[in-house]
């Protein structure tokens, strides 16, 4: 008679759960991908940071703004000239990604970009937001 242990056993989807399993549960290892990929991640943030940190301070914003959740997001929209209270709309599903394309584009016009540059701050922030502050572009204020 098989027994559920047995059962359990001669599936692969439980097979690693049990203490006969010829494989460790936890994957070992990592090492340099795992460090480099690590690396690159953290470069890619300090990046965006400190061109966050350009772009409030071109808009004669305090530049501190950029390193605290929440309140960068407010500071941004007020850069791109839209109610503060519009940051609500980003924690509701599907409404936030209309939002952001929304605030992208005015905070690109606030600058003198056209719309697609505010497209790819909405969808490639991590590339347009460090062109965007150490670029050469000036603060012109919220573009109607």
């Amino acid at each position: 008679m098989t027994s559920l242990i047995h059962l359990l056993a001669a599936a692969p989807v439980f097979h690693g759960l049990l203490a006969q399993a010829d494989y460790p549960i936890i994957p070992e290892g990592g090492g340099a991908g795992g460090a480099i990929g690590g690396i690159v991640w953290l470069a890619i943030v300090v990046l965006s940071l400190a061109g966050l940190w350009k772009v409030f301070v071109k808009a004669g914003k305090p530049g501190w703004a950029a390193i605290i959740p929440f309140y960068n997001l407010f500071v941004m929209l007020q850069v791109a000239g839209k109610p503060g209270w519009w940051i609500i709309l980003m924690f509701i599903p599907f409404v936030n990604l209309i939002v952001l394309i929304i605030a992208m584009i005015a905070l690109a016009k606030s600058f003198g970009k056209g719309t697609g540059f505010g497209i790819g701050l909405a969808l490639l922030g991590f590339i347009f937001i460090p062109m965007l502050g150490f670029g050469d572009s000036k603060y012109l204020g919220p573009q109607g």
